[in-house]
C-alpha cells in the first residue's frame, strides 16, 4: 500500500469515496479541489480516521502554477501514488455542444490530467518507483451522442495511460487506466443518456484501490457494461451505430 496519495478532483463523487477509502492511520493524503468547504469537510473526517492531509486547493486549468506546485510538493515529500481524478461533464444541448464547453472538458480532462502527471513525474523516475491512475471511462472506447466531447478526453486518457505505461514500466513506475462506468454521482446526473448498471462511489473506490494494489493495467466497471463497452469498439460501425441509435447511448 501507497505511504502516500494524492487524489486530484476529491471534494466530490468518486474522488472523495476514494480519500476515504485510502485514508488509513499515518498514510499522507494529498487531496485537491475547487471548492475549499468541501474539501475541508473531507479532509477533517480523513483525519479522523488517522490519515495525515494536505488540501491542495488549487484550479488546475492554471497549469503552470499546477505543474510549480506538485513539483514542490514532490521535493519536501514522494508521492507514491497519484490519482488523477478531477474531470467536467459537457451535456449537449438543441444546438450541440457550445464551445465554451468543449474547451472546458478540454482543458480539465485533458490538458490538466497531462499537467498532474508533468509535476508528479520528475520525482517519481528520480526516485525509480511510484504508480499513477488516470481516471478515463467506458466512453472512451466508442464516441456517444449524449456527451462527444467527454468521450472524446477519455479515449484522449487512455491511450495516454496505455503509452505511459509502456514507456515507465522499465523505469519502476506503474501505470492504471481506470475506466469507469455509471457511478452514482452528481456529475453522472447531468447524463441525459440511458444508465445501466450504476454502482455506488464507495463501490467504485473499492474496485480502484484493489485493481491498483495487484497493478492492473485497465480498471474497468462494471463488468457487463464494460464487456459491452468493448465490444462496440470491436464490431464494424455500421453495427456499432445501430446499436448506440437504438439503445439511446
Amino acid at each position: 500500500m501507497p505511504n502516500s496519495v494524492l487524489i486530484t478532483g476529491a471534494s466530490g463523487g468518486i474522488g472523495r469515496a476514494l480519500a476515504l477509502e485510502f485514508a488509513a492511520p499515518g498514510r499522507v493524503l494529498l487531496l485537491n479541489g475547487r471548492n475549499a468547504d468541501k474539501l475541508g469537510a473531507l479532509a477533517q473526517e480523513c483525519r479522523r480516521r488517522g490519515a495525515v492531509v494536505t488540501e491542495l486547493i488549487q484550479d488546475l486549468r492554471q497549469t503552470e502554477q499546477w505543474i510549480a506546485r506538485l513539483e514542490a510538493v514532490s521535493r519536501e515529500s514522494p508521492i507514491d501514488l497519484a490519482i488523477v481524478n478531477a474531470g467536467v461533464l459537457s451535456v449537449p444541448g438543441a444546438d450541440g455542444e457550445t464551445w465554451n464547453n468543449i474547451e472546458e472538458v478540454l482543458a480539465v480532462n485533458v490538458k490538466a490530467a497531462f499537467a498532474t502527471v508533468s509535476g508528479v513525474l520528475p520525482a517519481m523516475r528520480a526516485r525509480g518507483r511510484g504508480q499513477i491512475a488516470l481516471m478515463s471511462s467506458l466512453a472512451a472506447w466508442y464516441g456517444l451522442p449524449a456527451a462527444p466531447s467527454y468521450c472524446a478526453s477519455k479515449a484522449a486518457l487512455k491511450s495516454y495511460g496505455e503509452a505511459l505505461r509502456v514507456w515507465l514500466a522499465p523505469q519502476g513506475i506503474g501505470v492504471s487506466v481506470v475506466l469507469a462506468g455509471d457511478v452514482k454521482t452528481g456529475m453522472s446526473e447531468q447524463w441525459t443518456a440511458a444508465k445501466r448498471f450504476v454502482i455506488s462511489p464507495e463501490r467504485a473506490a473499492r474496485l480502484i484501490r484493489r485493481g491498483l494494489a495487484r497493478d492492473c493495467r485497465r480498471i474497468s466497471f462494471p463488468f457487463p457494461l464494460s464487456w459491452g463497452a468493448w465490444l462496440l469498439s470491436a464490431l464494424p460501425t455500421s453495427l456499432s451505430e445501430r446499436i448506440v441509435r437504438t439503445c439511446k447511448f
